[in-house]
């Protein structure tokens, strides 16, 4: 009997038709998003209800839908976070998840370096204000000699770290696993959350959205930034308060903001979009022909060996004696 997959992500095996290959040639029936967006919950649970496999973006896999599911034995992330997904519920189920980490990860780092170019030099608002026939020079940011600080060092972190260095920027960072070797390797250093709050000219969020996480960039952070600061994130919405973000950034409190991700996707109804000194763009950090290919054979490759009963290397959570270990920080 043929397996029976689902895959949500639109741009999987779009450019590379390698990932549909594997999974057809597998002898699996593929069942691919039907309204070419990111699906509702009510959507998830009618389609997922009687298929062996998901491959998913960032569409909802909560319990409700997951309970939906009478014969799913596993999840492959396209992408990192798992937010997402609900591993204890997953986990109880017999339901292996495995994710792709590594194969965007040199992308959205490029992006986070190229948000902040885009803050500090204006970039945006200086080429919108050409399109409608104002000719304004805005001063702008210098990166070199300035200070890096990055939330988190996995493996974008890391990668973001390495760019910095390029560009002649000091780094300083901060971990709950922290890495001394690694950093000394590159000439960067640990430091406290604190330090990276009061200190840095760039400060960088490379953490997944946890209970611990959200809202860890609040008001109370963002007062405490120097007034030259500028904040950029790529990882994931709801990890910065953005009702105070927009009023840091509207009283001046901070220069500037580069943001990628928000606490609801798509954005809607936020007063973010009134001012001129943040760049928002729309989820696209790991949207390069590279890293789509990357992720796209990953997710592939993560599931079918799921399906065979192997455990891939990149598992997110394992069944071990009835209960949950999760494997999401490693």
């Amino acid at each position: 009997m043929k397996k029976k997959i689902l895959v949500t992500p639109r741009t999987f095996g779009k450019a590379d038709p390698v990932p549909m290959e594997m999974l057809r040639e597998a002898g699996c029936e593929v069942i691919s998003n039907p309204y070419g967006r990111l699906l509702t919950e009510e959507e998830m649970s009618a389609l997922i209800e009687d298929v062996d496999g998901i491959i998913v973006g960032l569409d909802p896999l909560n319990a409700s839908v997951l309970s939906k599911a009478k014969r799913l034995k596993a999840i492959s992330k396209y992408g990192v976070g798992v937010n997402n997904i609900d591993l204890e519920y997953a986990s109880k189920r017999g339901i292996l998840v495995a994710n792709t980490p590594g194969a965007n990860s040199l992308a959205v780092a490029e992006l986070t370096i190229g948000l902040m170019f885009a803050v500090a030099r204006r970039i945006c608002l200086s080429d919108r204000n050409i399109r409608q026939g104002r000719w304004q020079q805005y001063p702008g940011l210098q990166v070199k000699g300035k200070v890096m600080g990055l939330i988190g060092t996995g493996q974008i972190g890391r990668d973001t770290a390495e760019l910095a260095r390029g560009l002649g920027m000091q780094v300083i960072c901060c971990d709950i696993h922290p890495d001394d070797e690694w950093a000394a390797s590159i000439g960067a250093r640990y430091v406290t959350l604190q330090e990276i709050i009061t200190d840095a000219d760039y400060i960088s969020i490379h953490v997944p959205l946890t209970e611990d996480t959200r809202c860890m960039i609040s008001k109370k952070e963002l007062w405490q930034m120097k007034p030259s600061a500028v904040l950029i994130n790529t990882a994931r919405g709801g990890i910065v308060d953005e009702q105070a973000l927009f009023e840091a950034l509207k009283e001046g409190r901070i220069a500037g903001a580069g943001l990628d991700v928000f606490e609801a996707e798509p954005l809607t109804n936020s007063r973010l979009v009134e001012l001129d000194n943040v760049v928002l763009t729309s989820h696209i950090g790991a949207h390069t022909r590279e890293a789509v290919e990357n992720m796209g054979r990953l997710a592939a490759a993560n599931l079918l060996a799921m399906l065979r009963g192997e455990i891939p290397k990149y598992i997110v959570n394992q069944i071990a004696d009835g209960g949950v270990e999760d494997a999401s920080a490693s």
